[in-house]
C-alpha cells in the first residue's frame, strides 16, 4: 500500500503546486494577456491626471467627475491608470465616491479591467482633507529613528486605502547633495546609508501587509535615478554625473529598495550627461531590471515622454519620444492631460517601430500589479478601511515625530529652555503660518495655502501662548507668512521692550518642484534685517528655522542665543517647538545634511582629504570643510560622556564579522535620547578614500546617571566602495573606527 500511495502523494503535491502557480497574479496577467487587444494594452500603458475627466477640468474644486469626459477616458481610450486631484485636496468621503465612479464605468469596458488609482501621498495622505501630516522625509531623517518612518507609513497606507487608493508614488529616495535643490525636504538628506535604511523601513511599512489587503499600498521609488544632482540645483535641469559617483551615492538606497520589494519605480524627469532618463535604456533596463532586478512597473513622471521632444530636443517627433521611452524600459506613461501616448503607441506599434513583446512585457507588469492589489477581486473602497482613517492615536505619533525631529544647533550659555514664567515676543513670518510649517505636497501641491490645513493646525503663537498663557505671549505678526506685519523691524524693536525673550520665527514658506526654484541659498534681507533689529534690542534672541533646506544665516548666527531647526515637520510642528523651547521635551534631533555657510563652501561631510587641505601659497591651509553646523550636529538639555571603543577583534576577515561596543553615560540632570553613530574611514585605498562615512546609528534613551553598552556589527560589505572598474569591492588595509569623540583601528585582510 506505501508504495501506492508515495507517487500518488507526490501527484496530489505536483497538482496542487501547478493549481496555486495557475493562480499567481502572473499566471492570471499572462492569461488575460491572451485574451487582449493591442488598443485595451496601450490603454493600460496610459495614466491621465483628474482634470481630464472632471467636471470643469483644472478648474473643479469639489472632485466632481464630468460623465461623457468619463467614458471616453475608461471605454473609448481604455485608460489604465488615473493620478491627482485638481485644486486641492477633498474629503475622504468623496475619494470613495470618486474611485467608485471610475470603477462603475469600468463595468462598460469589454474585459472590465480595474484603473488603479495614484497619488503624490509624500508626508503623509497629502490629497486627502484632515489626513495626517508627518513630518517631511529631511526632518525624518533628523530623527534618527527608522521606527517613525514605519509609523508614518503605516498610517499613510491605512488613510490612503480608506479613500479607496492603492498606489502611492512614495517614498522619495533622493539624496540630498545639492542644497539649492527645490526637492531637497523630500529627500533624507546627504547620506547614503541614511537614505537607504529609511527608504527601505518606508517600502517595506507601506507594502509588508500584503498589497490585497486595506492596510498597504503600492509603493513607487522615485525618482530613478540621480534627480537630485541637478548641476545649477533647479529642478529638472541637467546632470553630469561620473558614473563612478552615481554607483557611490545615487543607486545604493534603490538597490536596497528593490531587494525590500516595491511594486513600482518612477523616473528622473531630468538627464544624465546628456541622456534623458526616460530614454535611456542602459539605465532602465540593463541597471534597474537586469541589475537590480526590479520586476515591478516602471512609470514616467509628469510629462515627460512628451519632454524628450519639446525640451530635452533628442527625439525629432512625439511619436519617436514615444518609441525611444517603451524600447528604453517605460511601461507606463503619466502622460498626463491628454491621449497622445495612446495614440503614438499604437501608431509606433503598427509601423513595426515597437515590438508587441515589449508592449506584452509592460502590460503584464501592470496587471501584475493590478492583481496583486486586489483590484480584481474588490476594486471598490473597501469598508474595512474606512475606520482607518483619522484615528485619534495618529496625532500622537504625528507629535512624536515632529518632536524627534527637533534639532538644538545653537544654546549659548543654556538660553534654552525658557521659563514658563518669562514674558516673550514671538516674531517673523512664521510665527503665523500653517503652510510654513508643514511645506510641500500638504492638501496642495505647494502646500502654500494655509486654508485647507486642517481647522484644529496651530500656529508656533498659538502653541506658545497654549504652554505659557496668553498674556506671557505677545506678537508682532498677523496671520500668513507673506502678511507685511510680519516684517516689520520697528514694531519688534518696540514690543522688545515688554518682554523677557523674542523667539523669531523664519525661514521658507511651502514650496514644490519648480516654484521653489532659487537663485540664492541666502535668506532674504527682510528676514535678515528683523534678526538685526531683535539682536539689537540687547533681549536674548531664539532663532526658529521653518525651512526646508540649510538657508545660509551666517551673518546674523553670532548675534542670537539659540538656533532651533524645525524643518517643516507637519501638523504637530506647533507643538513640537513650543515643547522644546520651554522644556517639556529634550531635543535629540541630528542634522541630516551639512548646515553650510555659505555657496563657495558646499562641502559634504563623507569629504575627500583633497578637499580637507587647500593649498595657498604652498601652506597646507585645513579650510576644507568649514561648516556653520557639521552634519550629525544636534544639542540636547542633557549631556552625554562617550567610554572607549572595545573591538571584538583587531583583524577582519572576509567571512568575519567585527564588534564595535561603546559605552554612553547620561552625565546631565534630565532624562535625553541620543542618536549613537558609527563612522569608518579607510585609510588608503585605490579611489582617494572619504574622511568618514556613517556605517550605523542606534538611537537609546538615558535617564540621568544611566549608561548604556551601545554594539554594532561590521562586515567587509560596511567598508566597500565603488572603485574605478566600477565595481564594489573592499580592498585590504587599516580601517578607523569613529564614534562620538572616540577612535580606534583595525586591520582588513
Amino acid at each position: 500500500m506505501k508504495y501506492i500511495m508515495f507517487p500518488l502523494l507526490t501527484l496530489l503535491i505536483s497538482i496542487s503546486i501547478t493549481a496555486q502557480n495557475n493562480n499567481s497574479p502572473e499566471a492570471k496577467a499572462a492569461t488575460l494577456l491572451k485574451k487582449m487587444t493591442l488598443e485595451e494594452k496601450v490603454g493600460q500603458m496610459t495614466q491621465v491626471t483628474m482634470a481630464v475627466f472632471a467636471k470643469g477640468g483644472w478648474a473643479n474644486e469639489d472632485g466632481s467627475l464630468d460623465p461623457v469626459a468619463l467614458k471616453k477616458a475608461v471605454v473609448e481610450y481604455k485608460v489604465g491608470s488615473m493620478l491627482n486631484t485638481t485644486a486641492h485636496a477633498l474629503p475622504v468621503e468623496t475619494w470613495r465616491t470618486i474611485i467608485t465612479q471610475i470603477q462603475d464605468e469600468v463595468k462598460n469596458t469589454r474585459l472590465k479591467i480595474p484603473v488603479i488609482y495614484g497619488l503624490d501621498a509624500i508626508h503623509g495622505q497629502t490629497y486627502t482633507l484632515n489626513s495626517t501630516l508627518f513630518p517631511q522625509n529631511i526632518a525624518m531623517a533628523a530623527t534618527r529613528n527608522p521606527e517613525l518612518v514605519r509609523q508614518a507609513a503605516k498610517v499613510t497606507a491605512n488613510e490612503l486605502r480608506a479613500g479607496g487608493v492603492r498606489w502611492n508614488f512614495a517614498p522619495v529616495l533622493d539624496i540630498g547633495r545639492q542644497p539649492l535643490w527645490s526637492r531637497f525636504p523630500e529627500t533624507f538628506g546627504e547620506d547614503v546609508y541614511i537614505v537607504k535604511t529609511m527608504g527601505a523601513t518606508a517600502v517595506k511599512a507601506y507594502e509588508e501587509d500584503g498589497l490585497q489587503n486595506p492596510t498597504a499600498v503600492a509603493t513607487s521609488l522615485k525618482h530613478y535615478l540621480g534627480y537630485s544632482a541637478s548641476r545649477s540645483g533647479k529642478d529638472r535641469t541637467p546632470i553630469y554625473l561620473p558614473e563612478i559617483e552615481l554607483r557611490e551615492y545615487y543607486l545604493p538606497q534603490f538597490r536596497e529598495a528593490v531587494k525590500t520589494g516595491s511594486a513600482s519605480v518612477m523616473v528622473n524627469s531630468g538627464e544624465i550627461n546628456g541622456v534623458p532618463v526616460h530614454a535611456s535604456k542602459y539605465l532602465l533596463t540593463d541597471v534597474l531590471r537586469k541589475e537590480l532586478g526590479f520586476e515591478g512597473v516602471i512609470v514616467t513622471d509628469w510629462e515627460d515622454i512628451k519632454r524628450l521632444h519639446d525640451r530635452h530636443n533628442v527625439a525629432v517627433t512625439p511619436r519617436e519620444a514615444v518609441v525611444m521611452a517603451v524600447n528604453a524600459g517605460i511601461d507606463m506613461s503619466m502622460v498626463p492631460a491628454d491621449y497622445s501616448f495612446y495614440d503614438l503607441l499604437i501608431e509606433a506599434v503598427k509601423k513595426g517601430e515597437v515590438s508587441m513583446s515589449r508592449v506584452d512585457d509592460a502590460v503584464k507588469r501592470i496587471l501584475v500589479m493590478k492583481y496583486r492589489t486586489g483590484l480584481f477581486d474588490n476594486p471598490y473602497p473597501e469598508p474595512a478601511a474606512f475606520a482607518n482613517f483619522g484615528k485619534p492615536e495618529y496625532q500622537q505619533y504625528a507629535l512624536t515625530a515632529a518632536q524627534e525631529a527637533m534639532t538644538l544647533l545653537k544654546n549659548q550659555n543654556n538660553v534654552l529652555p525658557l521659563s514658563k514664567n518669562k514674558k516673550v515676543l514671538v516674531a517673523g513670518p512664521s510665527a503665523q503660518s500653517i503652510s510654513a510649517l508643514n511645506g510641500c505636497w500638504s492638501y496642495t501641491w505647494q502646500g502654500n495655502d494655509d486654508r485647507w490645513y486642517p481647522a484644529d493646525s496651530k500656529t508656533i503663537y498659538q502653541a506658545i501662548a497654549d504652554k505659557i498663557g496668553a498674556a506671557n505671549v505677545i506678537t508682532t505678526t498677523g496671520k500668513g507668512f507673506d502678511n507685511l506685519m510680519n516684517y516689520d523691524a520697528a514694531a519688534i524693536t518696540t514690543a522688545a521692550a515688554k518682554v523677557d525673550a523674542i523667539v523669531l520665527c523664519i525661514g521658507e514658506n511651502a514650496y514644490a518642484e519648480s516654484p521653489g526654484n532659487t537663485r540664492e541659498l541666502a535668506l532674504p534681507k527682510e528676514q535678515e534685517d528683523l534678526v538685526i533689529a531683535a539682536a539689537l534690542t540687547g533681549k536674548p534672541v531664539i532663532l526658529v528655522l521653518t525651512e526646508g533646506r540649510p538657508r545660509f544665516i551666517t551673518n546674523i548666527e553670532p548675534s542670537v542665543k539659540g538656533i532651533l531647526m524645525t524643518y517643516w515637520s507637519g501638523k504637530k510642528t506647533a507643538e513640537a517647538v513650543a515643547d522644546v523651547l520651554f522644556g517639556d521635551y529634550n531635543p535629540g534631533g541630528r542634522l541630516p545634511f551639512t548646515y553650510h555657510k555659505s555657496m563657495g563652501e558646499i562641502v559634504m561631510y563623507d569629504r575627500k582629504p583633497t578637499e580637507e587641505i587647500r593649498e595657498v601659497f604652498n601652506d597646507n591651509v585645513g579650510t576644507g570643510y568649514d561648516p556653520l553646523f557639521a552634519f550629525g550636529h544636534g544639542l540636547s538639555y542633557t549631556s552625554f560622556e562617550y567610554g572607549d571603543i572595545l573591538l571584538s577583534k583587531n583583524t577582519l576577515s572576509v567571512t568575519e564579522t567585527l564588534t564595535a561596543s561603546i559605552t554612553v553615560k547620561n552625565t546631565g540632570s534630565r532624562e535625553g535620547k541620543h542618536t549613537v553613530e558609527l563612522y569608518t574611514r579607510d585609510l588608503f585605498a585605490s579611489i582617494t578614500p572619504s574622511m568618514k562615512r556613517l556605517r550605523a546609528f542606534d538611537k537609546i534613551s538615558l535617564q540621568p546617571g544611566e549608561a548604556k553598552t551601545v554594539s554594532f556589527s561590521i562586515t567587509k560589505g560596511d567598508l566597500a566602495f565603488v572603485n574605478d572598474k566600477l565595481k564594489t569591492v573592499t580592498e585590504p588595509g587599516e580601517f578607523e573606527i569613529m564614534i562620538g569623540d572616540k577612535k580606534a583601528k583595525f586591520l582588513y585582510q
